[in-house]
């Protein structure tokens, strides 16, 4: 077992140096009822439900007293009664697109892997995401569910899982006050102690390690799938406040390769029109990190017909970035004369109020990386500017000389607080985070050290074959020759852990 730290950020996972097959238990347990099954439908529909009125209504779902029609109250939703039906049927429509994630929960669903298992999730909530959720109780497991983001629920979604029973407690356009009240109902309730922890932003693990410390020594693992959460995770290590195994999700390969990219971009694309109308063509467009979140970014627009800017503060990135054929540049050198801003780094104040002050008239900014910190907002708060919302996740901000700047989601993920996310690929990310937690909560004890792990390779292969079928791809097969000369099983890993795909 080779741990992980962020000088060696890989690890094994229950495979030796050679390759051989050892299974991990969560292979082990997907694969044992394995059968055959045609591919999942591949038509797809586009999510309406992202729009909600919360930002309209007054009222706060904490103020009201809520029961779905089976009498169930465990829940803290914008509407159940009139929106569920309608948050159903995009479930529905998500789930036929989502076939690796249905795969396995059609797979695994008799053997019950996650029975017993308790797991607080703070994630985005929409359509794929209750993929997962649903997944995650038919393989047995009992679940409390907040969101990671204030802006990114989608009503109906959330009103239609809290009309199965889900104790889910989230809305959109949440207040700070709102989102810690709900995450804290979802880890602290009464009768129920979570052992497992699935998170999107370290939220979760940060408010049990820090509020409830007793709880937090019940938990078995946590599975993390954002930069950011990572990064407050290695700190906990170094530091030594890590006191349960972790697995790194964010920087397998089914995650790296396939969300930060593919998923990033056709949705960049998605919320700006959808948000602002914008036509593309011609626009210059300022794309901060060349990360894979950036790459996504930079050539959707580029195809769209978009001139495109990249800053990056690392010489490799940003060499890949001149090759693809972009100028790099430093944002002080193009920032008076882009229509459109795009952060993706993953950092802070990497847009600054000095930076908005130079904004030509009309220009777009917006956020695609994690955290909400990379545009400095709380420097747009003062008193010679004034702010004018004109539609859901869309603000005006005027200077004293009229200039206007178009800020949208307030510098939070705009994919998915102005728009909806292809579900396809979120089932790819959906799948791992699912036999990450199965892969923690069956790990024999002492098979983890309180550390930060990756997937192993092995897994992520697995994953990437439960979505082949769609396209109705088919894989060759080594010979046992092949296989001996290349010092590989035929069944996998096909690639070291230092292969760069």
């Amino acid at each position: 077992m080779q741990k992980i730290n962020s000088d060696a950020p890989v690890c094994d996972l229950g495979f030796n140096e050679k390759h051989e097959a050892i299974q991990p238990e969560a292979l082990k347990i997907a694969s044992k009822s394995r059968r055959r099954s045609s591919a999942a439908s591949t038509c797809s529909f586009s999510s309406a439900c992202f729009t909600g009125s919360s930002d309209e209504d007054d009222i706060s779902p904490r103020e009201k007293r809520q029961c779905n029609s089976r009498g169930y109250t465990d829940f803290c939703v914008k509407n159940v009664i009139n929106h569920h039906a309608f948050g159903r049927r995009e479930i529905e429509i998500a789930e036929q697109e989502m076939p690796g994630i249905m795969t396995l929960r059609r797979r695994a669903g008799d053997d019950k892997p996650l029975k017993k298992a308790n797991i607080v999730g703070c994630t985005h909530i929409n359509a794929q995401t209750a993929v997962l959720i649903e997944t995650l109780i038919k393989l047995g497991a009992s679940v409390r569910w907040a969101a990671c983001n204030i802006y990114s629920t989608q009503n109906a979604v959330a009103a239609a899982l809290a009309e199965v029973n889900v104790p889910i407690f989230a809305w959109r356009g949440e207040t700070e006050e709102d989102f810690w009240w709900c995450l804290d109902n979802c880890v602290n309730a009464d009768g129920w102690q979570p052992n497992m922890i699935l998170d999107d932003g370290g939220d979760a693990t940060h408010l049990m390690w820090k509020k409830y410390p007793e709880l937090f020594k019940g938990i078995k693992g946590i599975v993390e799938e954002s930069i950011t959460g990572v990064h407050r995770l290695y700190h906990m290590s170094k530091t030594g406040k890590l006191s349960v195994p972790a697995i790194n999700v964010n920087d397998s390969v089914t995650k790296m390769k396939f969300d930060n990219f593919y998923s990033i971009r056709e949705s960049i694309l998605d919320s700006l029109k959808r948000a602002t109308d914008v036509l593309f063509g011609g626009k210059q467009v300022v794309v901060c990190g060349y990360g894979d979140v950036g790459k996504g970014c930079a050539k959707g627009l580029r195809a769209q017909g978009c001139i495109v800017y990249v800053t990056e503060i690392d010489p490799i990135c940003a060499l890949q970035a001149s090759m693809d054929g972009f100028r790099v540049v430093k944002l002080n050198e193009v920032i008076r004369n882009v229509d459109i801003v795009v952060t993706a780094t993953g950092n802070k104040h990497v847009v600054t109020r000095e930076h908005m002050d130079r904004l030509k008239h009309g220009c777009i900014v917006c956020n695609m990386g994690h955290s909400n910190s990379e545009i400095d907002i709380n420097s747009l708060h003062t008193p010679e500017l004034s702010w004018e919302r004109v539609r859901s996740q869309v603000d005006h901000i005027f200077w004293p000389d009229g200039k206007m700047m178009v800020l949208l989601a307030e510098g939070r993920l705009v994919n998915l607080s102005c728009s909806t996310i292809p579900s396809f690929v979120v089932s790819v990310t959906a799948s791992a985070q699912a036999l990450a937690l199965i892969e923690l909560y069956n790990a024999v004890p002492g098979r983890y050290k309180s550390d930060v792990y990756l997937l192993p390779k092995k897994m992520d292969e697995y994953v990437s074959s439960l979505h082949l079928p769609t396209f109705d791809a088919h894989l060759t097969e080594l010979t046992d020759e092949q296989a001996k000369y290349l010092g590989l099983n035929k069944a996998g890993p096909f690639k070291p852990n230092y292969y760069r795909y």
